[in-house]
């Protein structure tokens, strides 16, 4: 119980802090690009506190939801801000594909601009010659923890939902092996499962729609002492909705955070007054959670990863220019990130001397 309540009140310090920042001008700009309110709303709203914080230095766009298709799109918004000589860093978050090529192509017209990517979906060794700073949720510890936390909340099967173009990305590929590792060491076996990729033709919709139905089928034949596992944000909000009603167990998102598809799957309406207190949020999912009888089942981590990564990438990218933060300086990168958000994480490198940092936090059940 007092761990619990030690993990509210780290959450409390984080979006409070934030909310309280007061407005400030910066002698440069910044460019931020993240995803849009359907791919990847938190890091889409996190986009909106910075502008908010930085009005007239921080200037957010969003790339297309469907940027598989589109990465000519992608790589043009990201060019368009180096166009700015009053631009004097870039940060994306997600790094979708075309991220690379864009920053490649930056770094051919100037090398005054300071170039951070949070969630990259590239091959890390193509990234790290193209990037100041990369951070990504430690998909290769996570891949272990996910299991462990599986089998901790009663799970002997593990649900992997994913599709092809995922598990063409090695990070995601060296989580699911470890997964695979880790969930045989516990006796807890792993069924994949090929969902509709969302930037395929049924498009977001139709993965969304395959999740509601797919996770009752799976519980009727396997028993709710499953666990779902996807890597895909827009599965997140149905995939919650159905382990909820069909009373399997759901360990945590693609991308963990309490504010990652639980609102809306739970039908949380946040007033306004309310706004950024992930202590509501919480009480609200542990009594939705509680009252369909489901207790124990549910969990996620304790931070709002992705809104942590667009904070964070534009504080260090700020700490950077105007105070020299060393960017492979691995303790004062997170001492930065704590600095930014108040809250505590671990920071890996994903190779040894990278600047490219993988991060974990703890989890929390309701």
């Amino acid at each position: 119980m007092k761990r619990k309540l030690s993990l509210v009140l780290v959450l409390v310090l984080l979006l409070g802090a934030v909310g309280l920042a007061e407005a400030a001008s910066l002698p440069f700009k910044i460019g931020l690009i993240t995803g849009t309110v359907s791919q990847g709303e938190e890091e889409y709203r996190a986009g909106e506190k910075m502008v908010a914080r930085y009005p007239g230095s921080v200037m957010h766009v969003t790339y297309p939801d469907n940027f598989m298709q589109e990465q000519e799109t992608v790589i043009g918004q990201i060019l368009q801000f180096a166009m700015d000589p009053q631009v004097k860093a870039i940060v994306v978050v997600q790094a979708v594909p075309g991220t690379t090529a864009a920053f490649n192509t930056i770094r051919e017209m100037r090398d005054d601009i300071v170039l951070i990517m949070g969630l990259p979906h590239e091959d890390p060794d193509m990234i790290a010659g193209a990037v100041d700073l990369a951070m990504e949720t430690d998909q290769l510890r996570r891949g272990n923890n996910i299991a462990q936390l599986a089998h901790d909340m009663g799970a002997k099967k593990i649900l992997h939902y994913s599709f092809p173009r995922h598990m063409s990305m090695e990070l995601l590929a060296r989580r699911y092996d470890n997964m695979k590792q880790e969930a045989e060491k516990l006796g807890l076996e792993v069924i994949d499962v090929t969902a509709p990729d969302p930037m395929g033709d049924a498009g977001i919709p139709g993965t969304q729609q395959f999740i509601l139905e797919d996770i009752p089928r799976q519980a009727a034949i396997h028993g709710t002492d499953i666990a779902f596992f996807g890597t895909n944000c827009a599965m997140m909000e149905p995939a919650i909705r159905a382990s909820l009603d069909a009373g399997i167990i759901f360990p945590e998102q693609c991308c963990p955070s309490p504010a990652h598809g639980y609102p809306g799957a739970l039908g949380i309406e946040i007033p306004a007054d309310k706004a950024g207190d992930i202590d509501y949020l919480l009480a609200q999912i542990s009594q939705k959670v509680a009252e369909k009888g489901r207790t124990g089942r549910l969990a996620t981590w304790v931070a709002p990863i992705n809104m942590v990564f667009v904070e964070a990438g534009v504080e260090i990218a700020i700490k950077h220019i105007q105070e020299g933060l060393d960017l492979s300086d691995r303790d004062a990168v997170e001492q930065a990130v704590y600095d930014a958000t108040g809250l505590k994480i671990s920071l890996a490198r994903y190779t040894e001397g990278s600047n490219f940092y993988l991060v974990i936090a703890d989890s929390i059940i309701f």
